[in-house]
């Protein structure tokens, strides 16, 4: 278990790697309840949590929120509990999401987005070059200048922007190295006619038609004839433009996104995969509690129950109880008898 600084210590941690996740702080509980105000968690966008937030009716739904506040960018100040507890005294802005628990606590938990700085690797010693790297630090981006012959994939990943600027001393080499990261951007400086023929040699090597496709060439807004320094603004404010435009968003990114949105349904199921590129990590199953309706993983561990040949999750044994109950009041109609 980590403490509070501890916590801390791991979004500093995950942000210099490069890693978007959620931060999650209690700022308010009423007890009884297992939490305590001021705890917090890191909630990854794959829905691992480190930390406490909670006993097992508020854990699953400050994950489930916090890979939406991760997915839209946008923190939420969510009222955890039991509706009747509040009445009309939420304030505005406030998101209250009913938990159905045994204690009858209630916690005020406020989520927030951590997005790391964006990642440009620009490849070459040019002026140009370097003009584009001063630009980029000045936004606050993490920029790293280098050498076209040290250049290789591992100093970029599916986050990364590449701009490759070795201006006709190793552009093959280079390009070819930067595709095989699979940046969400990778654009190379020159001329179109000298793109062609970068590309063309690549194509001959068998490099996939639809990796070649994502190379921008030439890098950076059409500003017509322009100087170096112009160049490096054209660049970066393309950049600047994809990302405002969420063009950018890598595939993690957008399975995360995807994942948070799915809607799940009483039995199990799965986030749309069909889109993901590369070998991906299965992600749990998930199952809506019939009763609270909370989202809960679809695993022994959500005290499962079968009725009518369809398997429920629940998030608490007091749940699962009053479904037992009466199965008619909770079931959907298509299960019911």
């Amino acid at each position: 278990m980590m403490d509070g600084w501890e916590i801390l210590k791991e979004a500093g941690e995950l942000e210099q790697r490069g890693q978007a996740f959620a931060l999650a702080t209690v700022v308010w509980r009423q007890g009884p309840s297992s939490s305590q105000q001021g705890a917090r968690a890191i909630i990854t966008a794959d829905g691992e949590l480190h930390g406490w937030i909670g006993g097992a009716c508020a854990e699953p739904t400050v994950i489930r929120e916090a890979q939406r506040v991760i997915a839209d960018g946008t923190p939420r100040l969510l009222l955890l509990g039991s509706p009747g507890q509040f009445g009309a005294a939420v304030p505005e802005g406030m998101t209250v999401v009913p938990i159905s628990c045994q204690s009858e606590g209630a916690l005020e938990v406020y989520i927030e987005p951590v997005v790391p700085a964006p990642h440009l690797v620009i490849v070459g010693r040019s002026p140009m070059a370097h003009t584009l790297a001063g630009l980029a630090r000045a936004l606050g981006w993490r920029t790293e200048l280098v050498p076209a012959g040290e250049f290789t994939a591992a100093a970029a990943s599916e986050r990364s922007m590449v701009v490759v600027a070795t201006q006709g001393h190793g552009d093959e080499e280079a390009v070819e190295q930067a595709v095989a990261a699979r940046p969400a951007y990778l654009g190379l400086v020159g001329s179109r006619r000298r793109g062609t023929a970068v590309l063309g040699y690549l194509a001959d090597r068998g490099l996939p038609a639809d990796q070649l496709g994502q190379v921008h060439v030439p890098a950076g807004l059409d500003l017509g004839p322009t100087t170096h320094q112009e160049i490096a603004v054209a660049i970066l404010a393309e950049l600047v433009q994809l990302r405002a435009s969420g063009a950018l968003a890598g595939a993690a990114g957008a399975a995360s996104a995807r994942n948070a949105a799915a809607p799940a349904g009483p039995g199990t199921s799965t986030p749309d995969a069909a889109h993901a590129t590369g070998p991906a990590t299965p992600a749990p199953a998930q199952a809506i509690d019939p009763v609270c309706g909370m989202t809960v993983p679809a695993t022994s561990t959500s005290f499962p129950l079968a009725h009518d040949g369809v398997t429920y999750y629940f998030c608490s044994t007091n749940c699962r109880r009053g479904f037992e109950q009466d199965p008619a009041a909770y079931a959907p109609k298509e299960t019911r008898c």
